[in-house]
């Protein structure tokens, strides 16, 4: 009887797909997956589907909630440097922060990496950095597909995406319908660049023909370093403010920053007043501005210019979540107020 062992095809290998370095890149993988495990899981990875048993227990009416992205071309940044283990915590945050946005708890996760050659080592690097990723977001990595796709990907290039799915009570879920005229708007500080606007950082840089390993005194780390910083996740700082304060809406500020992303969880008639000077702008925008010649108004409709989430609380308890906030290791401020109108005011 033959086993998986006994696996292999030499003729795919020959078109440029070599199965056994699929069962290499798995086996090397399971380590980092178990960091991940949480109770509900019921299945380890081989088989055809993740199985998850939620524990329902204090919920009155289970609401399930899903987010799914990619990391887009912050790639491109990975395969210069030749660095895979950080771009996997961006592909996980890119989806729990969504999914914690709608005030739901992210239970598990699964990851699309297609490549142009399956190098074992690299794959789990890749790995490595989603489930350290679910570790942040108290989630479970569950399953997972690694595509091999020799002629459609250079053999050092890849893609990387995922999705994930968590639970919430109806009756808790922050659908921003009972934001009003007044409430505070809290800024939430990112860790860098996070993971949108790349195609245009990859051009005001010119990654391309940059040594991106030298050091920036204005940045306080290499160019590489801070491109590459990973996005931060939100999920267990957002979750334990919802317990301490009331949170009535929140907004993850990714691809078209400011004016796209908060104006998503605010009602019809409503729109968020921004005081300019109140935001904490990180060098490493500063720095894209200036080398790429770019107004300030494409900045904030471009980048998340060093806040990564917002939420929005009654103006009383404003104080009250920002010191939550920081209690769980995330610098917050109070950003503007949510006033009458339409998108977003920055002034």
């Amino acid at each position: 009887m033959a086993t998986k062992k006994d696996s292999h095809s030499e003729s795919y290998r020959a078109a440029g797909v070599d199965i056994e370095a699929g069962y290499k890149a798995v086996e090397l993988m399971k380590k980092h997956v178990a960091r991940t495990m949480i109770p509900g899981v019921v299945s380890d990875l081989g088989g055809f589907g993740g199985l998850f048993m939620p524990d329902l227990s204090g919920i009155r009416e289970p609401v399930l909630v899903s987010g799914t992205d990619g990391v887009g071309t912050k790639l491109k940044i990975a395969f210069l440097m030749d660095k895979h283990d950080t771009v996997g915590i961006d592909c996980v945050a890119m989806c729990v922060n969504d999914v914690a946005c709608a005030g739901a708890k992210p239970l598990f996760f699964l990851d699309y990496v297609a490549v142009g050659k399956n190098e074992p080592e690299r794959v789990a690097a890749i790995v490595s950095g989603v489930a350290e990723g679910c570790v942040q977001a108290g989630c479970a990595l569950i399953g997972g597909e690694t595509a091999e796709m020799p002629g459609f990907y250079d053999e050092k290039e890849y893609d990387l995406a995922g999705f994930s799915v968590g639970l919430g009570d109806k009756s808790r879920l922050l659908t921003g319908e009972s934001v009003k005229d007044g409430d505070a708007i809290i800024a939430m500080a990112s860790s860098g660049v996070h993971s949108n606007g790349f195609s245009l950082v990859r051009r005001v840089f010119d990654v391309e023909n940059r040594d991106l390993s030298v050091y920036s005194e204005e940045l306080g780390a290499t160019i590489g370093e801070t491109l590459l910083t990973p996005t931060k996740i939100y999920v267990k700082p957002l979750l334990n403010l919802m317990d301490k304060v009331n949170v009535k809406a929140a907004a993850h500020i990714t691809g078209g920053g400011f004016y796209e992303n908060i104006p998503r969880c605010l009602p019809e008639g409503l729109a968020a007043k921004v005081e300019r000077k109140a935001v904490e702008v990180l060098p490493v925008f500063n720095m894209i501005a200036k080398l790429g010649n770019v107004p300030e108004r494409d900045m904030f409709n471009t980048f998340n210019m060093g806040v990564g989430m917002t939420v929005v609380v009654p103006a009383t308890e404003a104080d009250a979540a920002v010191r939550a906030l920081k209690e769980s290791g995330v610098h917050a401020y109070t950003l503007g107020e949510v006033v009458k109108g339409e998108g977003v005011e920055i002034c």
